[in-house]
């Protein structure tokens, strides 16, 4: 009934439902670098739109192989970047019931964590949330929040149903969808046109994009084209997807995207997740992508300059 859970990667998403899972009862401890020294010793804070919480971890530890006895979940928050090899930062704690979470972003994104863990459990995450760590151990969430999880490649088990329970408890919308693969290229189709415009786009948020004719319909012509790319891999989406991802984002309250918020922190950003692995997923059916192309192109160019920046 208390599980306990290690979440890797506290930032805004980790740190958010890693704390909610705390409230709903859950043993939750942390692995935290960079902001190891605030959570040791004052915890998580949440300004959220759910009710403020401070999130005190039962363990905050540096490296996985201080956390002892491998937990029932991994709820991994980490982002996906080329540089970042989840399966080994993760593979001395996973042991045999491990079942590992990834609430991450883009498509494509579990192949290599299920060939690193052939015989544990996948499950595949996506969180609708506006949520930013502001500073080391504050994180502010805005607006939204549900959940979808479902075990990666396809369906349900007691482990998805027991995890949504705890979200549900906590206050979270979670749902459990027996096609996760689906739902990842729905979200990618709010992804792929809204992260690379609002940086391409001189820092743009939410609202701006939407109120600006030209930005609008750019937004659109990329969205058609993820659900063109997700019928051709099987995953066939809603024919009002597109309509009904702008008309939230007009709901929305402005919100810097998680893409902007890394560029404006000189941090590397997810290209490949949210619009690489799309493209790439787009030649193999000989599909024209051109609106996704030019933003990746010039993604790449932003993404470079702050790679060298960062090089020492």
């Amino acid at each position: 009934m208390n599980p306990r859970i290690l979440a890797v990667g506290t930032g805004a998403i980790g740190g958010f439902y890693g704390g909610k899972l705390a409230q709903a009862g859950a043993r939750v401890s942390t692995l935290c670098r960079s902001d190891y020294e605030t959570v040791k010793s004052e915890g998580i804070r949440v300004a959220s739109t759910f009710g403020d919480f401070h999130f005190t971890p039962e363990r905050v530890i540096r490296r996985v192989k201080e956390y002892g006895s491998p937990p029932d979940y991994l709820l991994v928050g980490l982002k996906v970047l080329p540089e970042i090899n989840t399966p080994e930062i993760i593979r001395e704690v996973v042991g045999s019931d491990t079942a590992i979470v990834l609430l991450q972003n883009g498509v494509e994104i579990e192949e290599s964590v299920a060939r690193a863990f052939p015989n544990n459990e996948i499950i595949s995450g996506l969180a609708f949330i506006c949520v930013t760590r502001t500073d080391p151990g504050h994180i502010v969430h805005v607006d939204f929040g549900r959940l979808v999880i479902g075990r990666f490649p396809a369906g349900k088990s007691d482990k998805t149903d027991h995890l949504a329970r705890l979200f549900n408890e906590s206050g979270v919308p979670c749902t459990v969808s027996e096609d996760v693969v689906t739902d990842r290229w729905r979200k990618l189709v709010w992804n792929a046109p809204f992260n690379p415009i609002s940086v391409l786009g001189g820092g743009a948020d939410t609202k701006t994009m939407v109120d600006n004719p030209e930005s609008l319909k750019l937004a659109r012509q990329v969205m058609e084209e993820v659900c063109r790319i997700a019928e051709a891999e099987g995953h066939p989406l809603p024919a009002g997807v597109v309509e009904e991802n702008i008309e939230g984002t007009r709901r929305m309250s402005p919100y810097k995207s998680s893409m902007l918020v890394d560029f404006e922190a000189g941090r590397p950003m997810e290209v490949e997740a949210i619009l690489g692995n799309g493209i790439r997923a787009a030649k193999r059916h000989k599909i024209a992508v051109p609106h996704m192309e030019s933003l990746y192109g010039l993604l790449k160019l932003v993404d470079e300059k702050i790679r060298n920046q960062r090089s020492p």
